[in-house]
């Protein structure tokens, strides 16, 4: 075995992470994230992966920490803080369980759009702030290709919306959902109730990684969406042009794993790669945020896949680390992925 590899049957607890080597950094909430990662998320990485729901006091303790409030501004109670930030949060806790992670992130999209809302949707901002309501999104299908397939309609009391949204992660953990639909040329943002209805139907996936994330595939048949659970309406090219701003939030989850991955390995030629790929997502601009993202979840494989081969025959056991890792690396690469950063993933492995 490399003499460098520190084996995961390891007490989490006195171990040094990628994540937690910075014990200065001025943000009291990324030293928070931090602590919980090695101290709660990680050394039930793998029990969490295999029990195929989220332990209700992984998200109770991001609550009691205050980290949900981080999408959310001063004004409806939220901690306002810079972008560089909550990405290092979100590095620090996919180091973690990035499982958990992954229902907690989702939580952004309901907390930014209504405390942001000048619509009566505004009223949801204050509880999700405090992280005393939940929330998960559904908008990943509208980068899909082809006809739109969720769509809404314009009726007296808002909008009827029918059809099928792919991915909504959190199903049973979350109260509302923040659900985009299309009409003609727009985006309809709006508010619904986590729960099956007459109008709204819930499927469970089984996907290959992150499996306990209790992704749905939800059904809606003319399901109302009242005007005062409309968040937005927009141009599609308007919200793409923001999607396309914003992609570097979801490089920090490859970061995080490939982060924990090398913390377990030791030093290696990958942690100057790691420094680097994280300051190519810091400093790129919107037309280079694909190229960086790309990068860093080629990096986040490469190191996944450098541990197994250092870890032996035992890494294919279930119950080890590094194959908990790879499937999530696997995972990253096509999470968010857009057909820029996938134009880039495959140039880089051709």
């Amino acid at each position: 075995m490399n003499s460098r590899f520190r084996s995961p049957n390891v007490n989490y607890s006195e171990t040094m992470s990628t994540q937690s080597l910075s014990t200065t950094h001025p943000c009291p909430q990324v030293k928070t994230a931090r602590r919980l990662a090695d101290e709660v998320l990680f050394p039930t990485a793998v029990a969490t992966d295999r029990g195929g729901v989220i332990p209700t006091a992984h998200l109770q303790a991001l609550q009691d920490a205050g980290l949900y409030g981080i999408f959310s501004t001063e004004s409806v109670g939220g901690s306002n803080l810079s972008n560089a930030d909550r990405d290092l949060i979100i590095e620090a806790l996919a180091g973690g369980c990035l499982t958990t992670t992954f229902i907690w992130q989702q939580h952004a999209g309901p907390a930014t759009a209504t405390a942001l809302c000048d619509g009566k949707a505004h009223r949801y901002a204050a509880g999700l702030a405090k992280g005393e309501t939940r929330g998960g999104v559904a908008f990943a299908h509208l980068l899909r290709q082809g006809a739109p397939v969720l769509r809404a309609e314009p009726c007296s009391d808002g909008w009827l919306v029918s059809g099928t949204a792919p991915y909504i992660t959190g199903w049973g953990d979350v109260d509302v959902v923040l659900i985009a639909a299309r009409w003609q040329d727009s985006v309809v943002w709006g508010i619904v109730p986590g729960i099956e209805s007459e109008t709204m139907s819930a499927s469970m996936l089984e996907l290959a990684a992150v499996n306990s994330s209790s992704t749905a595939v939800i059904t809606f048949d003319q399901h109302l969406v009242t005007t005062d659970d409309v968040t937005s309406v927009v141009s599609f090219e308007s919200w793409l042009e923001s999607y396309r701003m914003g992609l570097r939030a979801n490089g920090s989850l490859a970061l995080g794993v490939t982060g924990r991955c090398l913390s377990l390995l030791g030093p290696s030629d990958l942690d100057d790669e790691y420094a680097t790929a994280r300051h190519r997502l810091d400093t790129a601009s919107v037309d280079e945020l694909p190229a960086a993202r790309a990068n860093a979840s080629d990096l986040c494989m490469r190191s996944a896949t450098m541990l197994v081969a250092a870890s032996g025959g035992g890494a294919v056991a279930s119950s080890h680390h590094a194959q908990l890792l790879a499937r999530q690396a696997m995972f990253l690469l096509v999470q968010s992925q857009t057909s820029e950063i996938r134009h880039h993933q495959l140039t880089r492995t051709m």
